[in-house]
């Protein structure tokens, strides 16, 4: 750091402010701070500043690994948050089905060095034993026991707001009632959207069919969409994603069923191919960029500041993208 600052003609504080990324210095020293390093090939020493700070500016995810549309989004997203912010982020996946694995993921994180800690897709693990985490911890979705005294915070995109926007669509058309494609039983999210579901069909009055659970994927959706197809009454589909929704519309049209002339169909994520099926998805949309931003928001004020007021930005709710997929019901 003093041949940093020698070569950039300022002090060795100066160079400090710049590599923790600390206000107070202009531009045009910051600026020569970062040429004279990229010249010397200068790295800060994380584990040294770490010991002198206490805190190590990085960011520890939990994620299941998986390659779906929604939890990748968010998992991209929380990265670019975290980035702007200032950490470094790490990521450790846990398996799915395995009781123990946040737990073990999680030590893992806190043996690499981390502040916070993030559940990005939370799922119910079951009966597992209260996690003790030592830092924030922060879950998209619901949060798992936690031992008493940990930070714990909640924060996520609205998933039964969801599921009742999707639904009060379908309802508000004209049709009867609403069959739905769920996601495993085991995802919260998938619950959420459930939830939303039924919850607009009671306020309505309408019927609740029985709903066929799906595994996220447009296969079991297209095992949904044959199976729905020899159900009598049905008139309009939402499912929980819109891999799913798409499976459902190959399954109704291999029956011999318009979209959305005798059925319509609503997903949920606006994956970007949505808009460009035939006919183009009806869908939820979520802005997982913003989501992100605000659960980094709440994580860096329990990991930098616990006493000031907290950050009180709500999180955007789902939003509703009406296509073509969804119409009127048939005439009798």
């Amino acid at each position: 750091m003093r041949e940093v600052a020698r070569l950039a003609q300022v002090s060795q504080k100066t160079v400090s402010r710049v590599v923790n990324g600390e206000p107070y210095v202009s531009e045009q020293a910051r600026d020569r701070v970062l040429r004279a390093a990229r010249e010397l090939g200068f790295r800060p020493n994380t584990a040294a500043r770490a010991l002198l700070q206490g805190r190590f500016r990085r960011i520890g995810v939990v994620s299941l690994g998986t390659a779906l549309y929604g939890p990748a989004s968010l998992l991209f997203a929380l990265e670019r948050a975290a980035s702007a912010a200032g950490y470094s982020f790490s990521v450790v996946t846990t398996l799915d089905g395995q009781p123990s694995g946040i737990a073990h993921a999680i030590e893992s994180l806190l043996n690499q060095g981390v502040d916070g800690i993030v559940l990005s897709e939370p799922i119910d693990e079951g009966e597992a034993a209260p996690l003790d985490p030592g830092v924030p911890i922060l879950s998209f979705g619901r949060m798992p026991a936690v031992a008493p005294g940990t930070r714990a915070l909640v924060t996520g995109a609205d998933g039964v707001g969801g599921g009742m926007a999707a639904t009060r669509h379908l309802l508000s058309l004209g049709h009867a009632t609403v069959w739905h494609v769920a996601g495993p039983g085991r995802w919260w999210a998938a619950r959420d959207r459930m939830e939303g579901w039924r919850k607009a069909l009671r306020e309505a009055g309408a019927p609740e069919p029985e709903c066929v659970e799906g595994d996220w994927s447009p296969s079991s959706g297209y095992e949904a969409g044959l199976r729905l197809a020899r159900t009598p009454g049905v008139t309009a589909v939402f499912a929980a994603n819109d891999d799913m929704a798409i499976g459902v519309m190959r399954g109704l049209a291999e029956a011999g069923i318009a979209v959305p002339d005798q059925v319509s169909v609503v997903g949920y994520d606006d994956i970007p191919s949505a808009a460009y099926l035939s006919p183009p998805l009806t869908t939820v949309s979520q802005d997982f960029d913003t989501v992100a931003a605000h659960g980094l928001d709440l994580l860096a004020h329990q990991m930098e500041d616990p006493e000031a007021p907290a950050p009180t930005r709500d999180d955007p709710p789902a939003r509703l993208v009406v296509r073509r997929s969804s119409g009127r019901p048939p005439r009798p």
